[in-house]
């Protein structure tokens, strides 16, 4: 059975606050196994049967808005894709010494449009990189001195997007690379 990580957006940020049992416990009432919450910020990993990952995305969304009440943007990746995001490297190590890499997941490819958006954005503190359905955000400063949030990537990329710390992405990819090897 495949395995998944769903990245939640609005999980414990903005008084939303959800306990990690209480999310397992969500996601295994939709049938969902062997089912872990990786840090308090919403990664939950899971089995599941389906192999379509919009599916997924929509079912989860519309569990947790019906469970919550209100909408949480769910990014489901397969275990097995994680090990590229992570270790994809738009930037120079040179670009990268000092800075905070964010990996931004999104539900779809963004246009060639939207895309030349979001790099025109770039500064010398922010620098940005789309490869498929994710944004690499090289932050330069401090995230809360930065022009950008992921709220202002959402209205540049006109999508939802949730962020995470490249190393977060890097831990969970190498957890399950294992698990996956064995």
């Amino acid at each position: 059975m495949p395995k998944y990580v769903a990245f939640l957006r609005a999980i414990n940020v903005g008084g939303h606050t959800v306990k990690m049992d209480q999310l397992k416990s969500l996601f295994e009432a939709l049938g969902f196994t062997n089912v872990e919450t990786f840090i308090a910020s919403g990664n939950v990993i899971f089995d599941a049967k389906g192999r379509d990952t919009a599916t997924l995305e929509r079912r989860i969304e519309k569990h947790l808005l019906n469970e919550l009440g209100y909408d949480v943007a769910t990014f489901v990746r397969a275990t097995a894709d994680l090990p590229d995001i992570a270790s994809h490297e738009p930037f120079d190590q040179a670009e990268i010494a000092g800075a905070t890499l964010y990996i931004g997941f999104l539900a779809t490819q963004p246009t060639v449009g939207t895309t030349k958006r979001l790099l025109a954005c770039a500064t010398e503190v922010d620098l940005f990189h789309v490869e498929g359905r994710e944004v690499y955000w090289l932050c330069r400063t401090k995230f809360s001195e930065s022009q950008f949030s992921g709220a202002r990537l959402e209205k540049t990329l006109d999508m939802q997007i949730t962020l995470r710390n490249t190393n977060t992405v890097k831990k969970i990819a190498a957890k399950y690379q294992r698990k996956h090897l064995r």
